[in-house]
């Protein structure tokens, strides 16, 4: 199962670093570093060691709204999201229905993230989207779909089932 593991250093289990390299050390599709409450000079430096650990376990490290030099995978919100980021970087977009996945995937996504599909933590009080937004997000597009929000050992099967290429976890990976 293809998964990227969604950094939150909010949540993390000990050092930052020592569990970028834990999570690393697993081999997930990718690290998805999502560290939003960053100004951009403090995103610089944390992504440059991020890159430099996940590199060392050849595990692709994507940029979370800031394009970084050196690191040619970007994620952005769908409000972000243009046809220029996607000429530029190995790009996904987060979605929310299936008509910005068909817009992601016109601009050139390589893929999408949709969400939120269960409830979280995250987003307490937001009512979860369901296996059936996610299976029409899949069935909307040809470019791959990953599922996020409350995903669990659990309940990733049926995100398969829906369609989905793969899952994205946050609290499982920052606790390992």
């Amino acid at each position: 199962m293809l998964e990227i593991a969604i950094t939150n250093r909010h949540i993390c289990k000990g050092n930052y670093f020592t569990q970028i390299e834990k999570v690393a050390s697993q081999r997930p599709f990718a690290v998805l570093l999502r560290e939003k409450d960053l100004d951009f000079d403090k995103y610089m430096t944390l992504s440059n060691e991020a890159n430099r650990i996940c590199a060392a376990h050849d595990v692709p490290l994507i940029a979370h709204t800031y394009a970084v030099p050196g690191i040619p995978r970007l994620h952005v919100p769908f409000a972000l999201a243009n046809e220029a980021l996607a000429r530029k970087y190995q790009l996904s977009v987060s979605v929310h229905s299936p008509e910005e996945a068909r817009r992601a995937e016109a601009m050139g996504a390589d893929f999408v993230i949709a969400g939120h599909i269960f409830a979280t933590g995250s987003k307490p009080g937001v009512p979860p989207r369901g296996l059936g937004f996610l299976r029409e997000v899949c069935g909307s597009v040809r470019i791959p779909v990953f599922a996020i929000g409350g995903i669990t050992v659990e309940n990733a099967q049926p995100c398969l089932g829906a369609g989905a290429a793969g899952i994205c976890r946050m609290s499982y990976w920052m606790g390992i």
